[in-house]
């Protein structure tokens, strides 16, 4: 895509005329919008700066500028290419950019403005601080910021819950934050669904001091109380606690033991130099398509483990019903529901995103960042489905008279040629 930039002269502005005629009505409307709009923001960041890009004027300046952040921002009319002016000090971000993005770049801002301020940063966040532009930045800026953001999150973690939501996702993971004067570690837990229309969705986030049997009932009576209902199948890992906070909450619901937990309590057992062999005959057994074919290799995986760990083969054997659950669903979901996987990459996600920060500065950072980010990913999810209609409507039907799951309450419409091929 040709890059459009504002007419400087009368040349440009016949040249620009003359390529606006071979052009086609959607082109020359991208190409506008893409001009207005890095015009506003360098009129922006001229307004910051006190004088006009390129005016020498040392008595009126107050800031310079130093480049630009090249984003892309999608439209109807196609994709704008825009530059967002960088200044040399502090930094400048348009309001109306593109807030879904918007949202989690402030909340890491904040996050680390947070950190400065409160005189703790690293050498490591000290360079961040740079790339950021925040200097010279108040501990009234940062609460200001914060306020707006904290109030975004607290919609999201506590909005209405519009159920059936027949499958359920749940994992914890730890992230690093002070408190007390002390860096700890805490407990982040994340719930991730599915709804009667296929989407996926973040269902709730929230931060314990500990992954126990107590934090994750809370946890779970918080979802319920939101409308999170209808619960067909939970998968998880095999935490007793999380287990038995399951089956009170959530008691007529099976549970699906995560396959590649359950292949890592295993090789915890296993000698190194088995490992590689103990995968590819866990491996065997979760890719059969056949009910039948797959209990048959389940328990040959079971003889074959007894030959190089007694320990490991009890473990598989022990585990059977709860990491074959699956197989009561259609076989088209078999790959999306016999692990918590989905989850492992979103915890990869938040990962990333918090890794710059390092110590959080405080537990109310780590919601406000972590629950900006997981926002933009619910937006991005609801864009399309996960699974198909049909799929979900017979994973209801099947469960209905094991669960006494009333399937009746869902109304199903003609699904859109593709998708269940794409499911």
């Amino acid at each position: 895509m040709t890059k459009t930039t504002v007419p400087q002269n009368e040349a440009d502005c016949k040249t620009l005329i003359e390529a606006l005629g071979r052009l086609d009505a959607s082109e020359i409307v991208r190409m506008c919008g893409e001009m207005l709009i890095n015009a506003l923001m360098s009129a922006e960041a001229d307004a910051i700066c006190g004088v006009p890009y390129g005016v020498k004027d040392p008595d009126n300046r107050m800031n310079s500028r130093n480049g630009y952040r090249h984003k892309p921002l999608e439209t109807t009319a196609g994709t704008l290419a825009l530059d967002i002016p960088k200044l040399r000090k502090g930094s400048y971000f348009p309001e109306w950019f593109c807030e879904r993005t918007k949202r989690s770049d402030a909340a890491l801002w904040a996050a680390v403005a947070e950190i400065y301020v409160n005189g703790v940063s690293t050498r490591k966040v000290d360079k961040v601080i740079k790339t950021l532009g925040i200097e010279g930045i108040s501990s009234s800026q940062v609460s200001r910021l914060s306020s707006v953001l904290d109030e975004e999150v607290a919609a999201f973690r506590d909005r209405r819950l519009e159920g059936p939501f027949p499958f359920l996702w749940l994992d914890a993971t730890y992230l690093k934050c002070r408190l007390a004067g002390r860096v700890v570690s805490v407990a982040l837990f994340v719930a991730t669904c599915v709804d009667a229309e296929g989407k996926r969705l973040i269902a709730g986030l929230s931060l314990y001091p500990q992954e126990t049997y107590e934090a994750w009932r809370e946890f779970l009576s918080g979802l319920k109380d939101r409308g999170l209902s209808g619960v067909v199948l939970t998968i998880s890992d095999a935490h007793e606690g999380l287990k038995k906070a399951i089956g009170e909450v959530f008691s007529n619901s099976s549970w699906q033991r995560c396959r590649t937990h359950l292949s890592r309590d295993i090789c915890a057992h296993i000698p190194k130099a088995h490992k590689s062999e103990v995968g590819r005959i866990l491996d065997r057994v979760f890719t059969q398509d056949d009910p039948g074919i797959t209990r048959n290799a389940y328990h040959s995986a079971i003889d074959e483990l007894a030959r190089i760990s007694e320990k490991a083969a009890n473990i598989l054997e022990e585990a059977e019903d709860d990491a074959l659950a699956y197989l009561a669903h259609p076989r088209e979901l078999w790959k999306k529901i016999q692990s918590n996987n989905s989850q492992e990459r979103l915890n990869l996600d938040i990962k990333r995103r918090t890794r710059v920060v390092g110590a959080f500065p405080s537990e109310a950072s780590v919601i406000r960042l972590v629950g900006s980010l997981l926002q933009e990913i619910d937006l991005d999810w609801q864009s399309r489905a996960y699974i198909a209609k049909t799929r979900i409507e017979e994973a209801i039907e099947s469960a209905a008279d094991d669960v006494g799951y009333d399937a009746s309450i869902i109304t199903y419409v003609v699904e859109p040629p593709g998708l269940e091929a794409a499911a």
